[in-house]
């Protein structure tokens, strides 16, 4: 009876069994699970291509442990594989050697009954233990096997998620490329305008002193509409302001809605540092003439989300002199048509 139930115990292999069909369902639900979030994040590739790229290479990461995993859970079992192989071959030689010593007790008649009945014993034994290595053999063939099994199957999802990935890749290299082209003509569109603008203004303004084209901007000195070391715009610089208006109003209703422009209201002075009165910085000063201007515009008009304003106090001269004339032209008001 004890030798009945120590086999019992030793040949209790359900539970790894169990064991491994919870491994393989684990490892199907997961790859269910990547596979619905693979199509989700196809469906927002063009909103977040950066983001599903992550999120496709963190699932091949996560596929790829799982796939060494399920390698390194494999090996141990060839590896207990292979030592119960062991046990059996030594079982069965002491098996053959046991049947040997039987066979020659036989040979001696009576006087070596004792000794043929121990042997026979001890074969008994050695027969249950190959026995029962024989299950523990039967059982870790049918773990390799299931093991086998899941790693194709993994295997199957990670070259299948491989594939959605380059597809996805090309997809977004596509749509890329397309936003690009989009974007440059709509940027060529708005450098049309901004030439048509700038003539306008030519046009509109003449040759007044301290008004001038700087590149892409057009460049207002601070005295033709600011009087010194103050931001509110001065009455002659209101019949330029008014000018101006007209002038972006026009534009505003030529430019077709989907270009995103805004007109840029840059402040600037000169380095000079400011000693008392209302600003206590170059920084305040430029930044609220900027404001004005901005202001102004609105009351004439100009739609508010079409304007920005922006301050830069001594920082950005355009002319590197210490000269009354050099400060003169660095006190200035910029503004730019540029894309929002």
């Amino acid at each position: 009876m004890a030798l009945a139930r120590r086999r019992t115990e030793s040949v209790s292999y359900w539970p790894g069994f169990v064991d491994a069909l919870s491994t393989m369902l684990l490892v199907i639900i997961f790859l269910l699970s990547v596979f619905m979030l693979a199509q989700f994040f196809l469906s927002r590739e063009v909103s977040g291509k950066d983001t599903v790229l992550t999120k496709l290479n963190q699932q091949i990461e996560e596929l790829t442990s799982l796939l060494a995993m399920e390698r390194s859970a494999k090996n141990q079992a060839e590896s207990n594989l292979a030592g119960l192989s062991a046990t059996l071959e030594t079982s069965q030689k002491e098996e053959q050697r046991l049947q040997g010593v039987i066979d020659l007790n036989n040979q001696n008649a009576l006087s070596a009954g004792d000794k043929a009945s121990s042997a026979s014993t001890a074969l008994d034994a050695e027969k249950q233990v190959s026995a029962r290595a024989l299950a523990q053999v039967d059982i870790l063939n049918q773990q390799i096997a299931a093991l086998r099994r899941q790693l194709a199957a993994i295997e199957d999802a990670l070259s299948a998620s491989e594939a959605s990935q380059k597809e996805s890749q090309a997809k977004i290299a596509d749509l890329g490329s397309r936003l690009n082209v989009a974007l440059a003509q709509k940027v060529q569109e708005l450098a049309r305008y901004r030439s048509d603008f700038f003539g306008r203004l030519r046009q509109i303004l003449g040759a007044r002193p301290g008004v001038r084209v700087v590149g892409d901007r057009f460049v207002f000195e601070s005295s033709v509409l600011f009087e010194s070391a103050k931001a509110d715009v001065s009455p002659a610089g209101r019949q330029s302001l008014d000018d101006l208006a007209a002038a972006v109003n026009d534009l505003a209703r030529e430019i077709p809605p989907d270009i995103p422009w805004i007109l840029r209201v840059d402040g600037h002075t000169d380095k000079q540092p400011i000693t008392g009165g209302q600003f206590k910085s170059n920084w305040e000063l430029s930044a609220a003439r900027a404001i004005a201007v901005v202001q102004y515009l609105i009351s004439k008009g100009v739609p508010a989300d079409r304007l920005a304003a922006a301050g830069f106090g001594e920082f950005q001269p355009i002319e590197p002199g210490d000269d009354e004339e050099s400060f003169a032209r660095n006190r200035r008001i910029e503004l730019k048509l540029t894309e929002r």
